[in-house]
């Protein structure tokens, strides 16, 4: 499968303003100027601890750092201690913090085009093909328009894995079961869980585990695994679902516009190379942190669910292709919705 490498013409394509000319030094001229480069220090905000997730900005920070003799350093403060989850676009806005990864489907009404990568049952089951159909929304000049609102400028995706549901209580056995259930399901499978008859809710993943402990929700939509056992959901869970690939969520790495441009060519240059290796960070720690927990979820008492395929088609069915076509129209005045849906669909096929 062909993976798209991002390169500075496709960083201005999403959006980014290079000071001066839009022409950027060789890698091997950003390497030579870098260490004679001013020092800059930036502040960048995640939620959490750190995890696969964040395993591309720790490959981004160090890369920066290295290549620019330490004259360039991104700093990583976790837990929120800068900005809070459904703050850090806000915080981004004002200048608060340099850089920070925001989940679209916390308050879609600030970056509508994004929320197409949060629609139900895509066609993107595996890390390439979110990555391609990502760079492919980001690149798009709604996008950039929409985050331009919020004087930020995209960088790269945070991938996550598809959803899967973890919950206490009786096991599900079928789609049946989750009538009445109350879900933390963000964006279109919000709408999907409603199909099913099901209660969805909004919640960032900081408050899961104490919302699950306490009986506020049923079962927690999250990754599959990475993201139940870092926020330590298998503590108090007694079943999983295994094979409902729900969606994901996009969640997009964002620098300050102001920040950004004020940087020399050659640390723009430096940040364009080191996207490759990060996904490839993410997506190794992915798959370690999965063979880890499934071993170790195999041997806990909790019930791994399997829905029967039929069960799942109908779900897809009904869950799926009406979500898309209703957030289309609730979009197609604000932005080129069809565009982008079609964009994605297209972009997975390739």
């Amino acid at each position: 499968m062909k993976v798209l490498t991002v390169t500075a013409a496709s960083l201005a394509l999403a959006g980014f303003a290079f000071a001066g000319s839009t022409a950027m030094p060789t890698a091997a001229e950003a390497a030579t100027k870098a260490c004679e480069g001013p020092k800059v220090s930036w502040r960048f905000s995640f939620w959490g601890k750190r995890r696969a997730f964040t395993e591309g900005m720790e490959h981004v920070t160090k890369h920066v750092s290295d290549q620019t003799c330490g004259n360039f350093k991104i700093n990583i403060y976790y837990g929120e201690q800068l900005s809070k989850s459904k703050e850090n676009l806000d915080s981004i806005s004002v200048g608060a913090i340099d850089g920070a990864s925001f989940c679209a489907s916390y308050h879609p009404g600030k970056n509508r085009p994004l929320n197409v990568l949060d629609l139900p049952f895509l066609p993107v089951a595996d890390f390439d093909t979110l990555r391609k159909v990502h760079d492919a929304i980001y690149r798009h000049p709604a996008s950039a328009k929409a985050l331009d609102k919020w004087n930020a400028v995209i960088y790269m995706s945070n991938i996550l894995p598809q959803y899967e549901y973890m919950g206490r209580g009786e096991p599900p056995k079928s789609v049946a079961d989750f009538k009445g259930k109350r879900l933390r399901a963000l964006g279109g499978m919000g709408a999907a869980a409603r199909a099913i008859g099901a209660v969805p809710t909004t919640m960032p993943a900081s408050e899961t585990y104490t919302a699950l402990q306490r009986g506020t929700v049923d079962a927690i939509g999250f990754p599959f695994t990475y993201s139940f056992a870092s926020y330590r959901l298998d503590e108090v869970a007694d079943w999983y679902t295994t094979n409902m690939s729900l969606g994901t969520v996009t969640c997009p790495t964002v620098f300050n516009k102001n920040a950004y441009n004020k940087l020399p060519a050659e640390y723009k240059t430096i940040l364009d190379e080191a996207i490759p290796g990060a996904y490839d960070a993410m997506k190794e720690a992915y798959a370690s942190v999965d063979k880890v927990n499934l071993a170790n979820w195999g041997k806990s008492k909790m019930t791994a669910v399997t829905i029967p395929e039929t069960e799942m088609a109908e779900f897809r069915r009904i869950g799926g292709k009406p979500i898309w076509e209703a957030w289309v129209k609730d979009n197609q005045d604000k932005i080129p919705a069809q565009e982008l849906l079609d964009l994605v669909l297209k972009t997975a096929q390739q």
